[in-house]
């Protein structure tokens, strides 16, 4: 069986929770558990990936410290992640034992917050367990304190152990109402690209010059772009290119917005059928929207749909993920 231990506090020495997880360790070890402790402030960098660990976990502990006022940042960090990028099924099979110590107040509705979030993810909540510690010492030297974590930890194993059934939580239900997020399917190291980049209005203006200033090189240097013209040669030169991906059912519908007389590209993909023609269709699943040189870049192997629009240079209409889906659907890096 293996545990995986979450602390969420920020690694001072006086942490009463630190002494806490210490002594649920040497129990769960002396019952034969592998433990596995991860402290958040030391991966605060990486807290987004974080729900990976838990697929190889029987059981997890959620510690934190209520230093003024509620659980840390940390642990909404790692909760957050857990409810954008975890697996939910999973989740589902995991139970957790909220630990939340407390040097000033608010211990309980510490370990109540963990326990309903955690629900709400869909997991499995078992007794944990929490205390106002004012003095660490006191907490690391009395016999009687050690009893009570050695039989509150005792009373986690056993339920992980046994699988012991749970009753069900309104919280649960939360999940099936609003768990299919509506945001973007990206990963996480995608996720924080787009919002740490898309924010900033100067990183996008140097890429956009960066992109034209590169745009005009090739065209200085290659004369007339393989990609250049009209749309029934866009078309065609997609239709040259498209590679079927199995499942792959879309309508797409390319708009130049500094050229209008230009008609817009239309492409129809049914499976391993695709159908590209200049026309200006209605009904299309997605609609993007860009100057012509950003096309022709894209068209020209030299940008994606994808990192043309996480860059502000498409605008979007319609489903990301199905944009997604045109960088697979047409090899245009190759040669």
């Amino acid at each position: 069986m293996k545990i995986n231990i979450y602390y969420g506090g920020r690694g001072i020495i006086d942490d009463p929770t630190l002494s806490v997880i210490k002594k649920i360790t040497t129990v769960l070890e002396e019952l034969n558990v592998k433990v596995q402790q991860y402290n958040l402030y030391e991966q605060r960098n990486g807290i987004t990936a974080l729900p990976n660990t838990l697929k190889d976990a029987d059981g997890v502990i959620l510690a934190s410290t209520v230093e003024w006022f509620g659980i840390g940042g940390y642990m909404m960090q790692f909760l957050d992640a857990c409810w954008l990028y975890g697996d939910k099924d999973r989740i589902k099979e995991i139970y957790m034992a909220p630990v939340v110590m407390s040097t000033t107040h608010g211990e309980r509705e510490g370990m109540m917050s963990l326990a309903a979030a955690w629900e709400m993810l869909g997991g499995l909540p078992c007794d944990g367990m929490c205390g106002y510690i004012a003095d660490t010492t006191k907490l690391e030297n009395s016999g009687e304190y050690t009893k009570i974590i050695e039989k509150k930890t005792e009373n986690i194993y056993r339920t992980i152990n046994q699988k012991m059934p749970v009753f069900p939580a309104s919280n649960q239900a939360v999940i099936n109402k609003v768990g299919v997020s509506s945001s973007l399917d990206l990963t996480p190291q995608e996720s924080e690209q787009l919002s740490e980049y898309a924010s900033d209005d100067q990183y996008v203006r140097k890429q956009k010059e960066d992109l034209q200033e590169l745009a005009s090189i090739f065209r200085d240097k290659m004369g007339q772009d393989e990609a250049s013209g009209n749309s029934d040669e866009y078309a065609k030169l997609l239709m040259k290119k498209f590679t079927p991906v199995a499942g792959a059912k879309a309508k797409y519908k390319i708009s130049f917005t500094d050229n209008p007389k230009l008609k817009p590209v239309v492409i129809d993909v049914a499976g391993s059928k695709c159908d590209c023609r200049a026309a200006d269709e209605e009904g299309c699943d997605v609609i993007l929207s860009a100057e012509q040189r950003i096309i022709e870049d894209i068209l020209g192997g030299r940008m994606t749909f994808q990192r043309g629009f996480m860059e502000g240079s498409i605008k979007l209409k319609g489903d990301f993920k199905t944009l997604r889906n045109l960088d697979q659907l047409f090899d245009l890096m190759s040669e």
